[in-house]
């Protein structure tokens, strides 16, 4: 069973290794917005005997004087924005391809970022990349092909899978941001959100399951997706001139959450009622799910909801985890990752209202003056979860239940067949990096077009395909293997779990080589595998990311590698196939063509010391790190024999030698190789070819 203490484990020993000392930070003392008034009226936080006060106002061109406390640039940017529109609505419509920073930061509320591509010298080369905001990671087929469409019209000529279930365009040029914004928009779709500091895509299982458990868990995220949705209208203004675009008809328990302010969670004057002028101190993510389906690393979020049902399977409540976040600094201690901790139990009629309570929590005493500790798994650290848990509590007017104890995760991938419900099927597709592009994405637009398919994303970069009759099964599985979309078992078995960052050359963050290097390291530990005697089934969670910000959550990887330097990587190790564990850093400045000499001493001894069936990371922790470097830096090379020779493939010891040669000019075992010429040959007769 799962249980509250391994979760505190986890987060004590990272506490414990950093000798975290997080400043205090005195709360949201006043919020400005420039938007429909010119009358001031003070806001501020009033104590708990009369909470209903609290207010937030407009401000005329000179407001009054208050002193408050040290706020970070994007502070002052959000303050002075009219909510979130000035100077970015002016700055859309200059020639030059890029706009001014203060814009930089408010265009992240709109779903995009500004980017340039660091492979060029000399001038920078600015495009934007751009968001989508899908809930549960729901596409539906008119979205997903105004999306394949931009891509190749305005992008450059891919879609990607995020690892918050929503799409990413890249390479779009400023003068066309207004008409890819709108079309999205216009579909039915929205990039509102989906980045800048406020709630961002909420996650929950994307397999598209006709169940109570999976259903209830779904329409749960979608509502609260709802009720944390910007309501000033600023997205409308800047991309479609303030024109009322039709959208789903909010359920009336979300509007009627919202609009609650019995315990002073709301600003009532001002346009923005949850988030105020000011928004949140940073992003905050949510993801909702059912026991056992870790499918959407539950315990790396702001806020973890789980359904709990009865023994008839009808949803009755919510277990809630609070304080999970992946970012962090180099060489800042007192910055780290962060698994979720219980808070408690809340009846299903209540999660809206102690979601907001949360969310109200973090706005109100979450940090505004350093970023880098902004994010409420900070405030959490600093508070302590009984004091964060009184807090929220005042928010919400109610009290947390005892936590429900709940059965051991699962990673669940959805990939493959499976029986969806109502006599369809549905399809998982593993996508590498969720990267869509060139026949893969070709074959995928037909299939969706010619079937109508309903689209889901998942957290681990991959898509699915839904509401598939059963007589189409063998059509579309023949269509999406000459494009390589392959039933997963005949995927490589690391890359079905592995997942990397876009990082070079786009990413600003980037420190070094993510996505772009991931397939060869990836082949490059296949091949120490076999070097050491692991089977071809044998596999482990590996994430890359090209920075510390960990948007691959590399630090609940069993080997995560983290850009540290050109060319170079932290390595972590020690997170479980569940993701249920925090990773620890186990060397730093690891520079790319030195993994070898790292990684084969321990899979060696993984390979001989394991006890049965122990995942990599189970063993990593087990044996400690003193003791892997010692294996490591000990190490001479495996025992082999002179005699050991495979000759599975090859008729005699000349040939293996020949191919070995060949094999190690690419990074590959001669095994690997000879796997990978007769693979080709078997594709090209296939296809009709004899190249």
């Amino acid at each position: 069973m799962t249980t509250t203490a391994s979760f505190g484990a986890s987060n004590a020993a990272i506490l414990k290794d950093t000798k975290v000392q997080i400043g205090s930070f005195q709360g949201l003392k006043s919020s400005y917005c420039l938007a429909l008034s010119t009358r001031t009226v003070p806001a501020y936080r009033v104590s708990s005997s009369n909470r209903s006060l609290k207010r937030a106002f407009s401000t005329p061109a000179k407001p009054e004087t208050v002193t408050e406390t040290k706020r970070s640039k994007v502070e002052i940017f959000k303050e002075q924005s009219n909510c979130i529109r000035y100077p970015l609505n002016e700055e859309i419509l200059t020639d030059a391809p890029n706009i001014n920073e203060a814009a930089t930061q408010l265009i992240k509320f709109h779903g995009s970022y500004q980017q340039y591509n660091r492979d060029e010298r000399g001038s920078r080369s600015y495009s934007f990349m751009l968001r989508t905001k899908n809930p549960c990671g729901k596409v539906p087929t008119q979205l997903y092909l105004t999306m394949d469409d931009l891509a190749d019209q305005f992008g450059i000529g891919t879609l990607r899978v995020t690892t918050r279930q929503t799409f990413q365009l890249h390479g779009i040029l400023k003068k066309n941001l207004k008409t890819v914004i709108s079309s999205v928009i216009k579909s039915m779709g929205s990039t509102l959100g989906a980045c800048g500091d406020l709630n961002r895509n909420v996650l929950a299982p994307a397999a598209p399951l006709v169940r109570k458990d999976y259903l209830f868990a779904q329409q749960t995220a979608e509502n609260i997706a709802s009720l944390l949705t910007p309501q000033s209208g600023f997205y409308y203004d800047v991309w479609v001139d303030g024109e009322k675009v039709l959208t789903a008809e909010e359920p009336p328990e979300v509007t009627k959450a919202r609009n609650d302010n019995s315990h002073g969670t709301n600003f009532p004057d001002s346009p923005e009622p949850i988030y105020g002028a000011q928004f949140l101190p940073r992003k905050f993510k949510i993801a909702v799910t059912v026991p056992k389906d870790n499918s959407v690393d539950i315990l790396t979020n702001d806020i973890g909801v789980v359904v709990v049902t009865d023994a008839d399977g009808e949803p009755q409540g919510f277990n809630i985890y609070v304080g999970g976040g992946m970012g962090r600094t180099h060489r800042i201690e007192t910055t780290f990752p962060r698994l979720a901790e219980p808070l408690g139990y809340v009846p299903k009629e209540e999660i809206l209202y102690a979601v907001k309570a949360i969310v109200a929590t973090q706005r109100d005493y979450g940090r505004r003056d350093d970023r880098r500790y902004s994010r409420m798994k900070y405030l959490i650290s600093s508070w302590g979860i009984e004091r964060f848990r009184r807090f929220v509590e005042e928010h919400w007017g109610g009290k947390f239940q005892p936590f429900h104890e709940l059965p051991e995760w699962e990673f669940k991938s959805y990939l493959g067949w499976h029986e969806q419900g109502g006599g369809n099927l549905f399809c998982g597709l593993h996508v590498d990096n969720g990267r869509i592009g060139g026949k893969m994405k070709k074959t995928l637009r037909e299939v969706i077009e010619k079937y109508n398919l309903g689209v889901r994303l998942t957290p681990n970069q991959n898509i699915i395909l839904c509401d598939i009759g059963n007589s189409w099964k063998r059509s579309i599985t023949t269509a999406l293997a000459q494009a390589g979309l392959l039933h997963p078992r005949y995927v490589e078995p690391l890359n079905l779990t592995a997942m990397a960052c876009p990082a070079m050359p786009l990413c600003p963050l980037a420190i070094t080589e993510a996505e772009r290097g991931i397939a060869d390291i990836l082949k490059r530990i296949r091949a120490v595998f076999e070097k050491v005697g692991l089977k071809y089934s044998e596999s482990m969670v590996i994430r890359v990311t090209g920075c510390p910000n960990g948007c691959a959550r590399p630090y609940m990887a069993e080997l995560g590698l983290v850009g540290d330097g050109p060319n170079s990587y932290q390595i972590w190790l020690g997170g479980k196939p569940n993701q249920t564990s925090l990773a620890r850093p186990f060397m730093n400045k690891v520079k790319i063509q030195d993994l070898e000499k790292v990684l084969e001493p321990l899979f060696y001894h993984w390979k001989r010391k394991r006890q049965s069936k122990e995942p990599f990371g189970d063993f990593t922790t087990r044996l400690g790190f003193e003791k892997l470097q010692e294996l490591v830096d000990k190490w001479e090379g495996p025992v082999v024999s002179a005699s050991r020779h495979n000759l599975k493939l090859f008729a005699d010891k000349e040939t293996y030698e020949a191919m070995d040669s060949l094999a190690k000019l690419q990074n590959k075992s001669a095994h690997q190789l000879a796997i990978d010429v007769i693979r080709n040959f078997v594709a090209s007769q296939r296809n009709g070819t004899n190249e």
